[in-house]
């Protein structure tokens, strides 16, 4: 049986959590990124929180939630390829909780930084994402630390409260595009959804170099899939995890595979057309949606900028067409 999405009350309180760190961000309907999808587009900027991604929010519902049980330990340990890790050691630091991070060597160098800057311990460890989740596990036994997982049901309410605020805000949406990790942000866009009870139809997208949520949701179980992503490393998952499946197997209306080179192109429109920096996930939902951009004349189309955390030398090489 699937996790029970969350309630639309523990959405609210959740951003009542969220909105001690930081307000709600903003969706703007940019008229050249809607002229260039061919109809009305709205944005949904989390790049605009304090750590750049959507991610934030999860880390604050799910160390409140251990908060409020009397669960809260002295050490944490999570493995990322960033956004989730800065979450992680934001949500650490507020609560005076030591944190550990785990990352797969050759992760990006910005977003080392920038947890390492939020009081993390750093290790670099393994070849990509999964073995760094393999790894912190090993580290969290061995240490006794609590290992904060990558998908929870805590995580997946705290990141509701941005779909929330989204389809509050523009409650028109016909059709929302979701990037496709681990599955915490699409699983919340369905818990938003079902708890405001929306209409909107909800798209997954998925790298079409890191497979496995395609690849599982197609054959009904979980299959591991090969990580050749370039661009894109918050949608570089090797296995998709178990719980995600279930609740997305039923509620997503289709899924979208975009290349890297789609993401690099759709990184370059949003920055054209909004002046705001996309990371590769963070582009990969106005990806999809410029891919499927013939099939959504006269529709309400919303996209999430969900991170900005690109490494500098990496933009100006996508900037510059590469």
């Amino acid at each position: 049986m699937p996790a029970a999405l969350p309630t639309l009350s523990e959405i609210e309180a959740a951003a009542a959590v969220v909105y001690q760190s930081f307000q709600p961000t903003p969706q703007y309907a940019w008229g050249l990124l809607s002229e260039r999808l061919g109809t009305t587009c709205w944005l949904k900027h989390e790049n605009h929180t304090p750590v750049g991604a959507f991610k934030i929010r999860g880390g604050l519902a799910y160390f409140d939630e251990l908060r409020r049980t009397g669960r809260l330990p002295q050490s944490v340990i999570s493995a990322t390829r960033g956004n989730h890790g800065q979450s992680i050691a934001w949500a650490a630091r507020t609560h005076g909780v030591a944190c550990t991070i785990v990352v797969p060597q050759g992760n990006s160098v910005e977003k080392n930084a920038a947890m390492r800057a939020l009081g993390a311990e750093l290790i670099e460890h393994g070849q990509d994402f999964q073995d760094s989740r393999e790894h912190a596990l090993r580290l969290a036994q061995e240490r006794g630390a609590h290992m904060v997982p990558s998908f929870h049901p805590a995580l997946v309410c705290g990141v509701a409260t941005y779909w929330w605020e989204f389809f509050r805000a523009v409650p028109a949406l016909d059709v929302a595009y979701v990037p496709i990790g681990l599955g915490s942000g699409a699983c919340a866009a369905i818990a938003a959804r079902s708890a405001l009870g929306h209409r909107v139809r909800i798209v997954g997208v998925v790298s079409a170099h890191a497979t496995t949520y395609a690849d599982s949701l197609a054959a009904g179980r979980v299959v591991p899939a090969p990580v050749r992503t370039q661009l894109a490393d918050g949608m570089a998952c090797r296995v998709a995890e178990e719980d995600a499946l279930a609740l997305l197997a039923p509620q997503l209306d289709h899924v979208v595979q975009v290349s890297d080179a789609e993401v690099a192109a759709a990184m370059r429109a949003l920055f054209q057309d909004t002046h705001n920096v996309a990371e590769g996930a963070g582009a990969a939902a106005v990806a999809a949606a410029l891919q499927e951009r013939d099939a959504l004349r006269g529709l309400t189309v919303g996209a999430t900028l969900c991170g900005g955390n690109v490494d500098s030398a990496v933009f100006a090489r996508v900037l510059a067409g590469g």
